[in-house]
C-alpha cells in the first residue's frame, strides 16, 4: 500500500534537489547537445554579398524588386521519452537511497532540463511487462508525474527485466524520432534475456538516439564480509546460503559483477550508444556534464 504522505514527500525532497542542480551551463549544454527534429523558416532579409544565391526568396524578390533571402532556423522542440526500469531489482539499496530512487533523481533532472527548453517528456515505467506509459508532454508538471509515477511503482516492484519487451512497446507507441534515456539496472536474469535486448537494442538505437543508464548499488559489485548470509534474488525470489567470510566467494563474486558490467559497456560501445552509469552511493550530476560535454565534442 504506497503512504501517500511519505510518497510526496520524497517527490518534494527530489524537485529541490534536481532543482539546485540544473544551472544556465547544464541547459545550455543539453541545447547544444540534442539536434532538432529538422529546420523551419524563420524569415526573409534582404540578400548582401556572399549570400548562397540557393536561398534567394524568388516570390518576395519580383514582387519588392530587392533581391532577399530565406533564413531558416533549427526547429527545437525534441521529444524525450524515459525508459524506467521497476523490476523487483529496482527497490534494492545499500545506502541511503534505493535504485528506483536514484532512478528517479536523474530523470528528474533530464526532464526538468528538457521542459526548460521546451521539448516534451512521456514516461514508459517497465518490469517484465509495461507497467505504465504516459504520453510526451510539454510543462512542469509532466516532470513531477514522472517523477511519483517512478517512485509509486518502487512500492509494488516484482517480477523481471524485459527491456526487449519495453523497447518493442517504444516502437509501437512512438513513430517519430526521439531521445530515449534507457533507465535499469540491466539485471536481465539469463544470458538468452539479455541477448534477446541487446538484438532489439541494436535496431531501436539506429531509429531513436538511445542513452543508456545502467543504476547500480555498491553492494552489488563487492560483498560485505558478514560470515554465512542469505542472499534473496528479487526479482525471482530465490534464496542463496553464501559464506562471506570465506575470501574466494568474495573474490569470485566481485570478478562476476566486474565482467558482467565490462560485457555490457563493450555493448554500448560496439553499437554507438552512450552509457552513463550511475550508483547509489556516489553524486551524479558530474556524469550527466560529461555526456553532454562528449556529446557536443563529437558534434
Amino acid at each position: 500500500m504506497i503512504d501517500v504522505k511519505e510518497l510526496m514527500a520524497k517527490v518534494g525532497k527530489i524537485r529541490i534537489l534536481t532543482n539546485r542542480l540544473i544551472d544556465d551551463q547544464l541547459s545550455g549544454d543539453y541545447h547544444s547537445t540534442f539536434k532538432g527534429q529538422g529546420v523551419e523558416f524563420d524569415e526573409v532579409r534582404p540578400y548582401v554579398a556572399g549570400d548562397d544565391v540557393r536561398s534567394i526568396d524568388w516570390n518576395v524578390t519580383a514582387r519588392t524588386g530587392i533581391p532577399y533571402i530565406k533564413r531558416f532556423s533549427e526547429e527545437r522542440e525534441l521529444t524525450v521519452l524515459f525508459l524506467v526500469d521497476v523490476s523487483g531489482s529496482q527497490s534494492y539499496g545499500s545506502t541511503t537511497r534505493s535504485k528506483a530512487e536514484l532512478a528517479a533523481e536523474v530523470a528528474s533532472l533530464l526532464a526538468l532540463t528538457a521542459i526548460r527548453n521546451q521539448d516534451k517528456i512521456g514516461l514508459i515505467l517497465f518490469s517484465d511487462k509495461i507497467v505504465k506509459y504516459i504520453p510526451p508532454r510539454k510543462g512542469r508538471q509532466s516532470v513531477m508525474r514522472l517523477v511519483r509515477e517512478v517512485l509509486a511503482a518502487e512500492d509494488d516492484a516484482t517480477g523481471g527485466t524485459d527491456i526487449a519487451g519495453a523497447l518493442r512497446f517504444l516502437n509501437g507507441v512512438q513513430k517519430r524520432r526521439a531521445v530515449v534515456f534507457l533507465v535499469s539496472d540491466f539485471q536481465c536474469g539469463s544470458s538468452d534475456d539479455a541477448s534477446a535486448y541487446e538484438k532489439l537494442l541494436r535496431v531501436v538505437a539506429r531509429r531513436y538516439d538511445v542513452i543508456a543508464i545502467p543504476v547500480s548499488d555498491p553492494a552489488e559489485s563487492e560483498l560485505p564480509r558478514a560470515g554465512l548470509a542469505e542472499l534473496e534474488d528479487p526479482e525471482t525470489g530465490e534464496l542463496l546460503l553464501v559464506d562471506t567470510a570465506d575470501a574466494k566467494v568474495r573474490t569470485a563474486f566481485a570478478e562476476a559483477a566486474r565482467k558482467e558490467v565490462e560485457e555490457r559497456d563493450r555493448f554500448f560501445a560496439r553499437n554507438g550508444i552512450d552509457n552513463v552509469p550511475v550508483s547509489t552511493d556516489k553524486p551524479y550530476i558530474q556524469s550527466v556534464r560529461a555526456l553532454f560535454k562528449r556529446r557536443a565534442n563529437k558534434r
